[in-house]
């Protein structure tokens, strides 16, 4: 296992943490706070990805954004992993993290559905393993 890989390796653990995490705060009726904790599951697996695809890894949100865009722009094959961020982002960070404005069947689904996020970046960083070009 080379190091670009070992250290995705360790950041999708971190995501899958941060997936339970989710799903605790969810069950103990924590909304925000599980919200929270999906959207860091979510970036930290889409930082993974990032590492995986360039061989960098962007540090920041912001720039974990920046580069899925830089990836779907080469291959867009990703365009709905992109387009699935972006809804996580607007609505578990933006809409319910930040401004406390949310359904809380949209938040309980995309809760439920980040490890199958993080399972299509692992997936996507698994086909390009060892290619950082």
């Amino acid at each position: 296992m080379t190091t670009v890989e070992a250290n995705a390796a360790r950041i999708f653990a971190d995501a899958l943490r941060m997936a339970g995490a989710a799903a605790e705060h969810m069950d103990a009726g924590d909304v925000r706070d599980a919200a929270e904790k999906a959207w860091s599951a979510t970036v930290r697996a889409t930082e993974a990805l990032v590492l995986a695809r360039t061989g960098q890894e962007p540090g920041y949100s912001t720039e974990t954004g920046r580069r899925l865009q830089a990836i779907v722009a080469a291959d867009f094959t990703l365009w709905d992993l992109m387009i699935h961020y972006a809804d996580r982002k607007a609505t578990l960070y933006e809409q319910c993290l930040c401004h406390d404005y949310y359904q809380l069947e949209v938040i309980e689904r995309l809760i439920r559905e980040t490890l199958d996020f993080i399972r299509e970046c692992e997936r996507l960083a698994r086909e390009t393993a060892g290619d950082h070009s």
